[in-house]
Formats: C-alpha cells, structure tokens, sequence
C-alpha cells in the first residue's frame, strides 16, 4: 500500500509539474505577441518605446506624444479584446468537445453563434426601417447588445428543447442546433437580399469577424462577462473527465452529470454571446485549439482548459496582428484569417493521425 500512494503521489507531482511548464511557456507566449502587437501596424512603435509607454500607463504617468495614442487609446484596448475573445472562444470549444465527448465539437453547435448572428443581422436590416424612423438612429450599442441577447436566448430555447423529465440529450440539443443554425442562415440570406448597400457591407463585415471596432468602452463591457465564465469553466473539470467514460459511469462516480451539463451550457453561450456580440463571427479558434493541446497535452480538463485560454489568446491577437498589417492601411476581416489558416491545418491534424477523426 505505501508503495503504491508513493507512486500516486508522484504522479501527481508529475502532473502539477508538467501542468506548471505548459501553462507557463503559453502564458510566455501571449506575452511576446502581445508585445509584437503593440508595437506592429501602419505605424511601427519600437519595442522599448512601447515597453516604455505601457510601463509610464501602468504607474500613472501620462504618455505623451503621438507613439502613446496609438498604443494606448487604439492598440492597447483592440489586443486586450482579442485576448479575451480568444480565451473565450478557445476555452468554450475545450468544453463543447468534453461535453460532448467529441474532438470535433464547437462552441456554435449549441445555437449560441447561430442566435446571435440571426439577431445582429435583424438588428442591422430591421432596427434601421422599422425603428430608426421612430427613435433616429440606432445607439453604437444596438448591434452587440442584440447579438448578445440572441446567443442567450436561443441557447436558452435550445435547452428546454433538449430538457425531458430533468434530464438533458446532448443529441437531441446537437440536432437542434444544427436545424436552427440553418433556419437562421435562410433567414440572413433573406435579409441579405432585401438589404441596401450600406446595410450588406455591414452584414458581411461582422459576419467575416474583426476586431476593428474595439475601444475602451467596449472592452471593457465585454470583459466581465469572459473574465467570469474563463474563472468558472475549471471548476468543471472533473466533471467533464467524468463523462469521458459516459453518463452513467459519471454518475456513479458522485457526479452531478445535470448540473454539469446545465453550467457549461451556459458558461459558453455567455462567454460565446459576448465574444460574437463585439467582434463578429469568428471561426475555427474553438475547434483547432483545443485540438491540438488535446494531442500535445493530453485530454485532462485540468490542464485543457486554461492552456486552451492561454493559446487561444495568443493565436488570434497573431491573426489580428496579421490581419492590420498585411495589406496595411487597410486591414482584412479577420475571420477570413482564421479560416484560411485553421481549415488547412486542422486538416494536417486528421490525415496526419493513423485514425483519422478517431481519437
């Protein structure tokens, strides 16, 4: 017995250890392309000017000078979004594929993306010709209100939906969500047919995603609602490695497999619901991520999901980064990016693996 606690216990420190190194090496990484990212743009800031600028912001020295607007009033607020949107949307597709048990998974297949595009884009082509005539022109803040409150609200419907007798089929919301996803991508194409110019470049902006529109006030807006969600979403952890070996082992094991199921449905679509409501549609940052620490780290919750935050952050402010600069002053949505990038990858990933999509 003593022989065998000794070796659980070690371990266990093998495993806080390697957790330690991986976390620290990707919290390394979203320093530097944070750094790269400050300093990259139409107009290049040296790096120790920037690392100078951003120390005088934090001790309450005002930077002076054209260099200290840039960073601090257009860069600064538009990498702290992509940082969150980017844990977010990693983390969200970490716990879609624990959830249901499937490497593929995405944070859009519980509706929360689906629902709020379909509000976005009624918000752009409706709020204009039925309320603007009333109220003058929409507040900056209708679109992502709305978009907010329709991921909620049809991740909502979605879950009375799949809920029978107390208990949630993680099919049955999977089937609904793909059903409401293409209804909802009817109903846009209609409103892309009836739409005016103005109002079809807005939809195709925010449907291809992009962090231009980022300041303070937004940021920080959004903020709270992904701070909370990426702080709860370890806590299921052991319930998610749980139900790799299924509901009912789970529940054998003390599990409360409803109440897991019910909180990370609703940590994602808040933290999804936000992540579309201030930048748009954005692809593919929930599947690759998780995918591929999952294949370099191993498929424990505890060490999944805040490296797929750290990761995830660190590969869309590169995609933003790159999305600014290469055809600066102009800058390409940068959902177009991710796509482009993560499609051929996550592509490598499965023919690379003897079983394909098998796990």
């Amino acid at each position: 017995m003593t022989s065998v606690a000794l070796q659980q216990g070690r371990v266990r420190t093998g495993f806080r250890e390697s957790r330690a190194l991986l976390l620290t090496l990707l919290a390394a990484l979203v320093l530097l392309v944070s750094l790269v990212a400050l300093g990259l743009g139409a107009t290049g800031v040296p790096l120790s000017r920037t690392l100078s600028i951003v120390t005088d912001a934090v001790m309450g020295r005002t930077a002076l000078g054209g260099d200290g607007l840039i960073i601090l009033q257009v860069r600064l607020p538009r990498l702290l979004l992509g940082l969150l949107i980017g844990a977010a949307l990693a983390a969200s597709g970490a716990l879609m594929q624990g959830l249901f048990r499937n490497p593929l998974a995405d944070p859009g297949l519980i509706g929360v993306s689906a629902g709020a595009a379909l509000a976005a884009a009624t918000t752009i082509v409706l709020g204009d010709a039925l309320l603007a005539p009333l109220i003058g022109p929409l507040p900056f803040t209708a679109l992502p209100v709305g978009a907010f409150t329709g991921g909620l609200l049809t991740t909502l419907a979605l879950y009375v939906v799949a809920t029978r007798s107390g208990r949630t089929s993680i099919a049955t919301m999977l089937l609904a969500g793909v059903a409401f996803g293409a209804l909802s991508g009817a109903v846009m194409g209609l409103f892309s047919y009836v739409s005016d110019d103005r109002q079809l470049r807005d939809l195709s902006f925010w449907s291809l995603g992009s962090l231009s529109g980022a300041t303070w006030t937004k940021t920080m807006t959004v903020a709270p609602f992904i701070l909370l969600t990426l702080l709860a979403m370890p806590f299921l952890a052991r319930g998610l490695n749980a139900l790799a070996l299924g509901e009912a082992e789970a529940f054998h094991l003390g599990v409360p497999v409803q109440r897991v199921k019910a909180l990370a449905i609703l940590l994602v679509a808040v933290a999804v619901g936000a992540s579309v409501a201030a930048s748009g549609m954005i692809g593919f940052v929930g599947i690759v991520v998780p995918h591929v620490l999952r294949l370099m780290a191993g498929a424990d919750h505890r060490m999944l999901l805040p490296a797929s935050a750290l990761l995830g952050a660190a590969l869309l402010v590169t995609a933003d980064t790159v999305a600014r600069t290469m055809v600066a002053p102009a800058e390409l949505p940068i959902g177009i990016l991710t796509a482009a990038i993560g499609a051929p990858f996550f592509l490598w990933l499965l023919l690379r693996r003897p079983g394909g999509m098998a796990l």
